[in-house]
């Protein structure tokens, strides 16, 4: 529940307000490429193994009979043996991405669109309404209207098919 701030210039300071405390809304999710549905697995404490498991149960169940490719960033907690283990045994295969290449992965333009409009220059007085203000934006981000999405969720990626090394 930190303050993220807009954009802000004055002649006189202004006290930002922030919650007292610090309290954690994780949310895990899979966005499907195509279709740019949503899977969420959410919690107040931390992101482990255990909820990367919940949310590849959550997609087993939505996609019965279905092949599932999950791509996947480098967290240790997401290339544990327990977590490919039950990849296996539910029949998803997970690829992973480069490190350091969050332009690669869609659910990284996902929480940046969701932070750009729940959380940037707002102020929540209560944890409730945090949370729900983040996970109206994401739900309202699933609607075909939503036209800002379209573009920033495409799959066009830039690829470098030649580099050039500079000397300085």
């Amino acid at each position: 529940m930190q303050p993220f701030l807009g954009f802000l210039w004055c002649f006189q300071r202004i006290f930002v307000y922030s919650a007292s405390g610090r309290k954690r809304f994780n949310v895990l999710g899979a966005l499907n490429a195509i279709t740019h549905e949503v899977v969420t697995v959410t919690n107040d404490s931390y992101i482990n193994a255990v909820s990367v498991c919940d949310l590849l149960w959550k997609l087993a169940a939505k996609h019965v009979g279905e092949a599932i490719t999950l791509f996947l960033d480098n967290a240790r907690y997401q290339k544990c043996k327990i977590v490919t283990d039950l990849a296996a045994q539910l029949n998803i295969e997970i690829i992973y991405l480069p490190s350091y290449s969050p332009n690669l992965n869609l659910i990284e333009r996902l929480w940046r669109h969701v932070k750009h409009e729940a959380l940037y220059s707002r102020y929540y007085d209560t944890f409730p309404k945090f949370k729900a203000a983040i996970m109206d934006c994401i739900e309202s981000s699933q609607s075909p209207n939503k036209k800002s999405l379209h573009s920033l969720l495409s799959l066009k990626f830039q690829i470098i098919e030649k580099s050039q090394i500079l000397n300085g």
